[in-house]
């Protein structure tokens, strides 16, 4: 009998498959098995936070498949991924799939190859309890939070609304900033900048820096002026010119935290997008028979940990002797220091292959695959690097009493800048004269030099920028707040719930995050609380490392929240809050107020304030603009309206189409759209037309109706009887043909008639 694998992921399974070959059958769980019940809390909170586990609804079949093949497999390998969430899944299988100690495995490999896939199956090991527990202390963390605040949501806010454990504090975060930015006041300064020319004719560039005791600032036009006037016509000599080498060190090797943050900023890229791609990436893309199929091309892609292996670093320094020369790499490996609080357990994320160029494969690449791969690549490559080589110049002028300085740096060596340099962060408020590049003439102290021309512009400080996901990224990682596996969920779930809204790259609270975080604080100042998110991450870290247990984390965090609940279910009996309606610029057109934005079964819609007078409601787009219906060119009867004179134009109901008067609602006279049958009237002569009774059936009459009473349930044919000559009708609803005179007897049975209407 084969050996059995599970994976998390279906996308993994051919290349493992490829890697072990025949004795080995490879399945995958798709993600958890198990999990706490949707309905109820799912917690004995009273018998020491016991979980009560379900099978996850949908995933019936696909237990019973795995236990079968569990059931004939000699040796069963749990091989989900590399960490807390992937331990537990493991564990979930063992316990769902009634799995036998003995004979079941657990491997974990960071990186899909076929040396690290076979390394794994050679050296199993059980399932490790701690990050078992450190994922099942998060879950009921979370559970806890979330099933006990969403009803006090509920009964002061909305219905609907729900908490998390970190959610809260990310959108909390952002309605700080919001509120940070609404309560930022604009303070004025100035800078002049001055362009001057040496004996040489050389011209350069030089920014008010201060006086001779050192820096000033320049806060209003008076303190412009005063400069102004006391360099007015005045030399500018050299006081002093300081050179210097600078070297610059490459970046290190990307984490999860860091993977988001630059491809945000480099490639536009939000965070669910990034983590999508890095998940292909690792778990493998077909190459094809050039490159031996499929390869994973990157490192687990959670991880926060900046260690690179010993066969990783040697390959990369043999990269780049052959490819950029034995000056571009340093003489020792480059090791980067870890954070405090990082897990060690997986490598940085980095390319598995260095055959594997990123131009070399382009092609076997989407578009959105190759550019985070040459990302991933390009940090790595530059990360293990010699550093950069900058000449630096920096020279202050003397006029008037006053400083202004010109600086600026030349690369000389470029080093790791061959390859990739690291995106800054957008800055606010003043914007420094370039410097990068900058040649400054060759000027000696002394030496004076000419005014061409002085530019003073009047500025005013701008307040903090809005939390993009890189730059909220990088918060939560400073913070503490979450770990590599949660940012982006984080993110996700706070836009989804509406407490937080994009607009371009940034991230801007809704006013039901900012009531929602106002009531949190008000209420649970500690789960909201940075620091204290920050320390269960830690305590997280402590079970996982095995020096606390899950009991003693629950307890204590138990212990602080039920005293807030308890006060904040107080509390809601005496207060309920109304979110106030988002108000829009769309006018309505029946009574002119400023509609509102309502959510209804199908969506978001804007809804007149003014309900229930004014019932008027609009369809809106994603764009939060109204909806505009395409109108159908209308066509005109041949005659007029019998109660206002106006056209009668052809529209279509429920019941098909009619005559209505184009006045309408003003007028709403309308008349049937009578279709001919192609058949003469036996009594007058005239048009046979379809006609509608008062339960909306259709009959058939005489189109000179109430001239002419013809009328018949059963469709007139352009026949006539071969026994008696008179018309022939179809019975309504039968395949019978027959002869409209009562005393023949002639009936045919025939197919259904194609124009019956």
């Amino acid at each position: 009998m084969a050996n059995l694998i599970i994976l998390e992921s279906p996308a993994k399974i051919n290349t493992i498959k490829g890697y072990l070959g025949s004795n080995y059958r490879v399945i995958a769980s798709k993600g958890h098995v198990r999990d706490l019940p949707k309905s109820t809390l799912g917690v004995d909170i009273e018998n020491g936070f016991e979980p009560h586990y379900i099978n996850i609804r949908g995933k019936g079949d696909l237990i019973k498949e795995l236990k079968k093949e569990a059931k004939s497999a000699n040796t069963v390998f749990l091989a989900t991924d590399p960490d807390r969430e992937g331990e537990a899944i493991s564990w979930h299988l063992s316990n769902a799939l009634g799995l036998n100690e003995k004979n079941t495995k657990r491997i974990a490999f960071n990186e899909l190859t076929k040396s690290a896939v076979k390394e794994a199956v050679k050296s199993p090991r059980t399932i490790d309890m701690d990050l078992v527990n450190a994922q099942q202390t998060r879950r009921i963390l979370d559970r806890i939070v979330g099933y006990k605040i969403s009803p006090f949501l509920w009964s002061t806010v909305k219905s609907g609304l729900s908490a998390g454990r970190v959610q809260s504090v990310a959108t909390r975060i952002i309605v700080e900033r919001e509120n940070e930015i609404r309560a930022f006041i604009p303070e004025e300064y100035w800078t002049i900048d001055v362009s001057l020319h040496n004996t040489k004719n050389k011209t350069l560039k030089a920014r008010f820096f201060g006086d001779k005791n050192g820096k000033l600032s320049l806060t209003c036009e008076d303190d412009a002026n005063r400069v102004l006037s006391a360099i007015n016509n005045s030399d500018f000599v050299v006081s002093k010119v300081k050179k210097a080498t600078k070297q610059k060190m490459p970046a290190p090797p990307f984490t999860t935290s860091t993977m988001q943050q630059e491809a945000s900023k480099k490639l536009g890229f939000q965070s669910q997008r990034i983590m999508r791609i890095a998940q292909e990436l690792y778990e493998g893309i077909n190459l094809g028979p050039e490159f031996g199929g499929v390869h994973g091309l990157i490192t687990y892609m959670r991880t926060d940990s900046l260690r690179i292996s010993a066969d990783a670093t040697n390959a990369a320094r043999e990269y780049i002797r052959d490819k950029f020369g034995d000056e571009f790499y340093p003489e020792n490996p480059r090791v980067y220091s870890q954070k405090a609080n990082a897990q060690d357990a997986h490598e940085a994320v980095r390319p598995v292959n260095l055959g594997f160029e990123p131009a070399k494969i382009k092609k076997l690449l989407t578009s959105d695959q190759y550019k985070l791969y040459k990302l991933i690549w390009d940090r790595f490559i530059a990360s293990q690097m010699a550093c950069a080589v900058l000449d630096t110049v920096s020279v202050d002028f003397e006029s008037g009493g006053y400083i202004f300085r010109s600086s600026g740096y030349t690369v000389t060596f470029r080093g790791y800048m061959a390859v990739y340099e690291e995106e800054e962060d957008e800055k606010s408020g003043d914007d420094e004269l370039p410097q990068k590049s900058t040649r400054l003439p060759a000027l000696n102290e002394g030496e004076l030099l000419a005014l061409d021309n002085i530019d003073p512009q009047q500025k005013f400080t701008e307040p903090p920028a809005r939390y993009t996901e890189a730059s909220l990224i990088k918060f939560l990682e400073e913070k503490g707040i979450g770990r590599p596996s949660t940012y982006t969920p984080i993110i996700t779930t706070i836009v989804a719930r509406s407490y937080v809204k994009r607009d371009g790259k940034s991230l801007v609270p809704t006013e039901l995050g900012e009531i929602t975080t106002e009531i949190m604080v008000e209420n649970f100042p500690e789960i909201v609380d940075y620091a204290f998110t920050a320390r269960m991450e830690t305590r997280l870290d402590e079970i996982e490392n095995g020096t606390a247990t899950m009991d003693e984390v629950l307890n204590d965090f138990y212990l602080v929240f039920k005293k807030e609940l308890d006060a904040a279910s107080e509390n809601s009996k005496k207060k309920s809050i109304e979110i106030p309606a988002e108000e829009t610029d769309i006018i309505c057109d029946k009574c002119g107020s400023k509609m509102v934005v309502k959510n209804g079964r199908f969506g978001k819609f804007a809804a007149c304030p003014n309900y229930p007078e004014c019932k008027n409601t609009k369809p809106l787009g994603k764009d939060g603009q109204p909806v505009v219906k395409k109108e159908k060119e209308l066509v005109a009867a041949d005659f007029k309206c019998e109660i206002c004179g106006g056209d009668m134009v052809l529209r279509t109901g429920r019941y098909g189409s009619f005559y209505a008067c184009v006045n309408y609602p003003k007028c709403k006279s309308t008349k049937p759209h009578n279709k001919e049958i192609g058949v003469a009237c036996p009594k007058c002569g005239s048009k046979i037309v379809t006609r509608y009774g008062k339960k909306k059936n259709i009959y058939y009459g005489c189109e000179k109706y109430p001239e002419c009473d013809f009328s018949s349930w059963d469709l007139p044919l352009d026949k006539k009887c071969p026994d008696c000559g008179q018309m022939l009708f179809k019975k309504k609803g039968k395949n019978l043909i027959v002869c409209s005179n009562k005393d023949c007897n002639y009936k045919q049975e025939t197919e259904s008639t194609k124009n019956e209407a």
